[in-house]
């Protein structure tokens, strides 16, 4: 069976036989869209997300005609019929079969999956701005950063600490505000003893919020490090407001 790969992930890319297929841009936007949807794309519905500003009649024209056009490619890459595209069961798409595999095979995989310019690190077309693309970004962006944090919780309670601050330093690579990615690596830091580790850690993120929104950590992120600290490390990262006595008449 020819091997067929398909990258969504940190941009376009088609791969029969490891030779890299050329196709225009309307090509790939339908063999994405497809490839985004399973369970089977409906003909008029994908006519109207890809050509939006077209007639029906012409963005159904437009359709058949990039139809044809992926048809000249060295394999079959879409099931069409009359009312329904589906992609081929052979094409390997990145965004579903390489994250699901790189979840099957465990936290490791997800470490390497997570490095610079591999899988995880990597957003969904980046270079593309149609309105369809959009919940799916945002949907794929939650499903890293849920894996990424689902193993770091793993690798922390099996004591793999040094592992387990690396995949939450992942998820504040994709969310940089995302409180929960800090509070991982802060908690492995404390698991493994390293207090001025966290410490550090939950400085960068008071500065980012307070630089970006005006805002501060929770409470309960305070709390967690400065409950593992000695009174005389710990400083508050802002200042307090104290309400003095009144002064007796």
């Amino acid at each position: 069976m020819t091997a067929v790969e398909l990258r969504l992930l940190g941009g376009f890319g088609l791969e029969v036989e490891g030779r890299r297929i050329d196709l225009t841009p309307a090509a790939q936007r339908l063999l994405a869209f497809v490839a985004l949807t399973p369970r089977g794309a409906e003909r008029s519905y994908t006519a109207f997300q890809l050509w939006p500003e077209q007639s029906e009649e012409r963005a159904k024209a437009n359709l058949r005609s990039t139809l044809w056009r992926l048809s000249k490619a060295p394999a079959d890459l879409i099931v069409a019929t009359k009312t329904h595209l589906r992609l081929c069961p052979w094409v390997w798409v990145d965004v579903r079969h390489g994250l699901a595999e790189a979840a099957a095979a465990g936290s490791d995989a997800i470490v390497a999956a997570a490095l610079p310019f591999q899988a995880l690190d990597s957003d969904l077309l980046p270079d593309w701005y149609d309105d369809w693309l959009m919940i799916e970004r945002e949907r794929l962006r939650q499903l890293r950063l849920g894996s990424l944090e689902d193993a770091a919780r793993a690798a922390t309670a099996a004591g793999r600490f040094g592992q387990a601050v690396q995949l939450a330093l992942a998820t504040v690579s994709i969310d940089p505000l995302r409180e929960s990615g800090h509070r991982l690596a802060i908690e492995a830091h404390l698991a493994n003893g390293n207090r001025f580790d966290a410490r550090r850690q939950y400085d960068t993120y008071a500065r980012l919020l307070r630089n970006q929104v005006g805002a501060g950590p929770s409470p309960q992120l305070l709390r967690l490090v400065e409950s593992f600290a000695e009174p005389a490390v710990l400083a508050p990262t802002t200042p307090h407001l104290v309400i003095e006595p009144a002064a007796a008449a």
